[in-house]
């Protein structure tokens, strides 16, 4: 992981997060996208929707990324949405792990000081776990949320962690 550098998503990126996101969003298994999601509208929503996009490269190669996107709008700004593809290549490497803490940095840099993920599957035992260790909290299981490729209707958890302002303990 020490050659990995997380950065700001340039336009030219999407280039090589188009084959990350496809693959991840063809599977069915963990996304609410549809499965032949075109390119161009994965452009809109994974570039053009959130707030800001990053990518996870070593050495000129994007191996993940995230964006981060305002959850709701007024009073509920404050808490941001993010959500994490990693290339099928790359997977056990620790990137989710790197990618979600460096989200947490980025969101409070961004003025967010709460993250929530509306629909993490439960059948995606690995993120949910992984989620949980990072500090998130299930807030709520959506029973039959999710239609699983497999395993048909499936729960989704609602997952949320207060981030906190600059002084909160």
């Amino acid at each position: 992981m020490s050659d990995v550098l997380i950065r700001r998503a340039t336009p030219e990126d999407f280039e090589q997060i188009w084959p990350i996101f496809r693959e991840v969003v063809a599977a069915g298994d963990t996304y609410a996208f549809d499965r032949d999601t075109p390119k161009a509208e994965a452009l809109r929503l994974w570039m053009q929707l959130p707030e800001a996009t990053y990518v996870a490269e070593e050495a000129g190669t994007v191996l993940g990324t995230y964006y981060i996107k305002r959850n709701a709008l007024g009073p509920g700004g404050h808490v941001c949405n993010c959500g994490y593809m990693v290339s099928g290549d790359a997977r056990g490497r620790g990137l989710a792990t790197a990618m979600c803490e460096h989200s947490q940095v980025e969101a409070r840099r961004l003025g967010f000081r709460a993250m929530q993920f509306n629909l993490v599957v439960e059948t995606n035992e690995g993120a949910v776990r992984l989620w949980r260790r990072l500090g998130f909290d299930v807030i709520a299981l959506i029973p039959k949320a999710f239609e699983h490729p497999e395993r048909g209707l499936v729960g989704g958890y609602v997952m949320y962690k207060w981030l906190g302002e600059e002084g909160d303990a």
